[in-house]
């Protein structure tokens, strides 16, 4: 399962990323705001009606807007 497919407000821990699917530039940015193997994540919201884009979602104390493609590339376990 992926970060987008997330129902919202189901927490989840990082199991991989594919870093290739994105930019350099993109994948500096996420790994800057922690994003990594092994941390915990929730979605909260999507912004818009169809395409729920960006995704919000809670990373440690944070809370960061990510596009939903960027969601897509970080596979995800649900924590019960």
């Amino acid at each position: 399962m992926t970060l987008a497919d997330l129902p919202f407000d189901q927490e989840a821990t990082i199991s991989t990323i594919d870093w290739s699917s994105m930019t350099e530039r993109d994948g500096r940015r996420l790994r800057e705001l922690g994003f990594d193997e092994g941390v915990a994540v929730e979605p909260l919201h999507g912004a818009g009606l169809v395409a729920r884009d960006p995704l919000a979602v809670r990373i440690g104390r944070m809370t960061v807007a990510i596009r939903r493609a960027h969601a897509g590339a970080i596979s995800v376990a649900p924590v019960r």
